[in-house]
C-alpha cells in the first residue's frame, strides 16, 4: 500500500468536507490523534507499511535525514522495516499529512475492523472498510452516525473511541452529530 492517498480513495470514511482546525496561539495544543495511539501500535503500523512498500519505506527515510542528527539515507536504507519504524516514532519524523494518511491506512487498510461495524450499523453502503465511490457526504443521517458511534463504543472501546474522535476531527461535516458524540 502506498502511503500517499489519491482523491478517488475514500479518505477515512469519506473525502474531507473541511480542513481541520488550526489552533490559534489562544487555543492550548493538543497532541495528534496519530500520536496518542500507543507507540507500539504506531511502531507496528509503520513497520508494516514500510515493510510492503518501497516508497513509504523512501518518503520515511527522506522524512529521517531531512531532520539532521547524522542519519545518512544509505544507512538507513540498510535498516528493517521494523528499526526504521521505531525510530520514526521515537523521533515524530512524520509530517501532520503523514500522521493523515497513517490513519487512513490504519483505520482503512491495516485494521479494518472499526471501520467496517461503523459503517455497517450507520447503514451506508461501503465495501469492507470503503465507502461506496457513488455516495456523497453526509453519508449517513445522525442516527445512523449514533448507531454506528454506539457499535464501535461497545465493540472496540478506547480504539472505537479514538476512531470516532478521528474521523470527527478530519470529517465532521460528513457525519451528522458525531462532534457531539465525541465530545460528551
Amino acid at each position: 500500500m502506498m502511503l500517499r492517498a489519491s482523491t478517488a480513495k475514500r479518505y477515512l470514511v469519506g473525502p474531507p468536507t473541511s480542513a481541520p482546525v488550526i489552533p490559534s496561539k489562544a487555543t492550548p495544543k493538543r497532541q495528534s490523534l496519530f500520536r496518542e495511539l500507543p507507540a507500539e501500535r504506531r511502531v507496528a503500523l509503520l513497520t508494516k507499511l514500510i515493510g510492503a512498500n518501497r516508497d513509504t519505506r523512501a518518503l520515511f527515510i527522506q522524512r529521517m535525514v531531512a531532520r539532521g542528527g547524522g542519519f545518512r539515507a544509505v544507512t538507513l536504507q540498510s535498516w528493517a522495516p521494523a528499526k526504521l519504524a521505531a525510530e520514526v516514532v521515537r523521533l515524530n519524523a512524520q509530517t501532520a499529512e503523514d500522521e493523515l494518511d497513517l490513519l487512513h491506512a490504519l483505520y482503512v487498510s491495516v485494521e479494518p475492523q472499526i471501520q467496517e461495524a461503523f459503517l455497517q450499523a450507520a447503514g451506508v453502503k461501503a465495501e469492507g472498510a470503503v465507502i461506496d465511490e457513488s455516495l456523497t457526504a453526509p453519508f449517513a443521517d445522525e442516527d445512523g452516525v449514533r448507531r454506528g458511534a454506539a457499535t464501535v463504543l461497545e465493540r472496540f472501546g478506547d480504539d472505537g473511541k479514538h476512531y470516532l474522535r478521528t474521523i470527527a476531527h478530519y470529517n465532521a461535516a460528513a457525519w451528522p452529530g458525531i462532534t457531539a458524540i465525541v465530545a460528551d
